[in-house]
């Protein structure tokens, strides 16, 4: 399944896939080459990868 959601990145058209056999989540901007996959269960991220967005900026929560 797919849906068509704006990137939380550039707020351009992207897609969010939704692969039920192996409980993900993959979210894709084709302008800015934004990517996370994540759990659809737990919502865990697994990987991600945003252009302009520097990790020094972000709080980790434990």
């Amino acid at each position: 399944m797919v849906h068509k959601i704006y990137c939380p990145n550039c707020g351009s058209e992207a897609e969010r896939h939704y692969i039920s056999d192996s409980q993900l989540t993959r979210t894709q901007c084709h302008n800015c080459d934004y990517l996370m996959i994540s759990c659809t269960l737990t919502g865990r991220v697994i990987e991600a990868y945003a252009p302009g967005i520097h990790a020094a900026g972000i709080r980790l929560k434990r």
